[in-house]
């Protein structure tokens, strides 16, 4: 009877586990538009596309520049879907502290890094005046979970966050005595306080390990985030997702972090089109069945190894095509070099996709070309509210407009839908105007090219309506075109 009941256990067991990897577990999120009144006006949209063009260039900048980071960590197998809720940026909920005093908090979504922060009181954000934050939420920062504990200068975690830094020198930096440090017994003293850099901001905080919820019934108990008691532009927390050892995927279980995907709902700077949210999918399935979407809709690239930035998804871009001609690119797109410099980075935390001077120039240059013999006027009062170039005289109804693709290594071409490379929207003298959603990064200074790092960065605005699946395990990255909101119903439902 003993034996009958272990077996019945050990099915029910299978069953639960079989469910959650068909089916995942979905989070309501909130978004950066929704916390904007009115959100659709004229000059709400001109402010939200300037700010997001200056943000994707200070994040390409920055990435040029130097940033740190530390190397990948094995993968596997399972299924958790999440919901991302869109603005510029996109965001999901996890929740902190033990079960009887969990709090949430709302993070950027950014597979551009690989540290999950958020701010802990008492905290000091400078230049964070009129910044978003998700769904409008300007609660006060939360004490570090009651839960939580520093976590030690001898932990390999301690030494990822800190650059791969030796141990001996983080215990002397934690004020360990040399005693202590020849015979390897520091581990009683906290891993010291770390930078980290954006492009366009920066922290300092403490690494602390505890209780991080996913959903109701998905928790990691020694999850290892950092609280930020201080930063510089970045009022809200950050969820990396890259390949590092500290990113969320990297923390959960095998079979959780060696494949993930996202759609992203086309939003368009308007609230209005945030109906549902956009489908995160933690430990994504292969089985068409499981996901409601077929494989062999993907395209794939194969992912580059970036020796200075592992935890980057570089890939490699080979060319642009703007109408019926193909635009060779800048070669640096195509490879990573043996000090981190090149290739393209498929980042969601970078609202517009960079591309390098001389290949901007081209795809700009034909891309004009082919507007001006199709009779469209040159917009130039909208290029200067903007950032954007080139931008026209447009109404949505006008059919002829080139068609652009992008095409990577692996034969991965990429067509984009017209809105994501060229938005229409009001002008301030209430003409319809639309731009190219593309950007230079150099812009107008050349130099900016000569910093090192990725060549260019692939913005999540040209991966909405796309599942781009991130397949740590096979060393991929594919794009398949969705309907996100029907993606999301379908996986909510089940």
């Amino acid at each position: 009877m003993r034996l009958q009941l272990c077996f019945l256990c050990f099915g029910l067991l299978l069953l639960v586990s079989s469910s959650l990897q068909c089916h995942g577990l979905l989070l309501p999120l909130t978004n950066t538009l929704s916390s904007l009144r009115p959100a659709n006006d004229t000059a709400t949209i001109h402010r939200l596309l300037r700010s997001s063009s200056l943000r994707s260039a200070a994040r390409h900048r920055g990435r040029r520049h130097g940033t740190r980071r530390a190397p990948p960590p094995p993968p596997r197998h399972r299924q958790l879907s999440l919901p991302l809720a869109p603005g510029s940026d996109y965001t999901l909920s996890l929740s902190v502290g033990p079960p009887s005093t969990t709090s949430s908090v709302s993070l950027f979504l950014d597979t551009g890094s690989d540290l999950v922060w958020f701010p802990c009181a008492p905290f000091t954000c400078m230049l964070c005046e009129g910044k978003a934050t998700p769904g409008g939420n300007h609660s006060s920062p939360l004490p570090p979970p009651i839960d939580s504990r520093r976590i030690s200068c001898a932990s390999p975690l301690c030494s990822a966050a800190h650059s791969s830094a030796p141990t001996s020198d983080l215990c002397a930096a934690a004020r360990c005595p040399l005693d202590a440090i020849e015979t390897d017994s520091c581990a009683s003293h906290a891993c010291p306080p770390l930078y980290y850099a954006y492009g366009d901001g920066s922290l300092v905080a403490n690494l602390r390990r505890g209780r991080v919820g996913l959903a109701a019934s998905m928790a990691v108990e020694n999850f290892t985030f950092a609280c930020a008691h201080t930063a510089l532009a970045e009022p809200v927390g950050v969820a990396g997702f890259g390949r590092g050892p500290l990113s969320l995927p990297a923390q959960l279980a095998p079979s959780l972090s060696g494949r993930f995907s996202y759609c992203l709902v086309a939003h368009s700077f308007r609230a209005d089109r945030l109906i549902r949210p956009s489908p995160l999918i933690l430990g994504r399935s292969t089985d068409a069945a499981a996901i409601g979407a077929s494989e062999t809709d993907f395209v794939y690239t194969p992912l580059l190894h970036n020796p200075k930035h592992p935890y980057f998804y570089s890939v490699a871009l080979e060319t642009v095509s703007v109408g019926g001609k193909r635009i060779q690119v800048q070669h640096e797109l195509g490879y990573v070099d043996r000090d981190g410099n090149g290739g393209m980075v498929v980042d969601s935390g970078t609202t517009f996709t960079m591309l390098p001077s001389d290949t901007f120039s081209r795809v700009a240059d034909e891309f004009a070309r082919a507007m001006a013999a199709a009779r469209f006027t040159r917009a130039e009062g909208a290029e200067a509210q903007t950032g954007l170039a080139p931008c026209y005289h447009y109404s949505p109804s006008d059919r002829a407009v080139p068609p652009v693709a992008l095409h990577f290594r692996g034969n991965a071409t990429v067509a984009l839908p017209r809105r994501n490379y060229f938005m229409g929207f009001k002008s301030e003298e209430g003409r319809s105007v639309g731009c190219l959603m593309l950007m230079n990064v150099g812009g107008n200074n050349d130099d900016d090219e000569d910093g090192g790092g990725p060549a260019g960065t692939l913005g999540n605005f040209q991966q909405q309506g796309f599942e781009v699946v991130y397949d740590v395990d096979a060393g991929r990255v594919g794009f398949a075109r969705r309907r996100c909101t029907d993606l999301w119903d379908t996986l909510s439902r089940r």
